[in-house]
């Protein structure tokens, strides 16, 4: 009967996989694939648990990063991946001070803070972005040309 419960551990390791669709059971189920099929040969349940275990831990330690890999490959960046190192314009002075501050970056308005605490940005100045903090961007006024 020891079999059973295998197949319905596959059962549960592929559902819970369905569900998630985050690469976390699906080695498991393997896992427990190999230990059914060595049940139904008549294997003891220990052979059966550590087939489960080697199986399971072989599959997530070799297989899982070239899965990661190939699955989030087509993975796009968003918008706010793609503006750190651009540079944009200052539409309104920053002043961190006074919490104002705004720039056009990819023809996109953003609110802008100064990297820089004490740093204020004239309206007009060149700026490239050194990071995203929520709807915020962090400039650096770029070197006069």
């Amino acid at each position: 009967m020891e079999p059973v419960y295998w197949l319905i551990a596959v059962g549960v390791f592929l559902v819970l996989e369905i569900l998630t669709m985050g690469l976390t059971t699906i080695w498991f189920a393997g896992g427990a694939l190999v230990a059914f099929l060595a049940g139904m040969l008549g294997a003891p349940l220990w052979i059966q648990v550590v087939l489960f275990l080697a199986v399971s831990i072989v599959l997530l330690i070799f297989t899982r990063p070239i899965a990661e890999k190939h699955l989030n490959s087509s993975r796009t960046k968003t918008n706010v991946d793609e503006i750190v190192g651009k540079q944009g314009k200052v539409i309104e002075k920053i002043d961190n001070f006074n919490q104002t501050g705004k720039v056009i970056l990819n023809g996109m308005e953003w609110m802008a803070r100064s990297q820089e605490e004490d740093c204020i940005i004239p309206d007009g100045a060149r700026v490239e972005v050194t990071a995203v903090e929520g709807a915020h961007v962090l400039v650096k006024p770029c070197p006069s040309r």
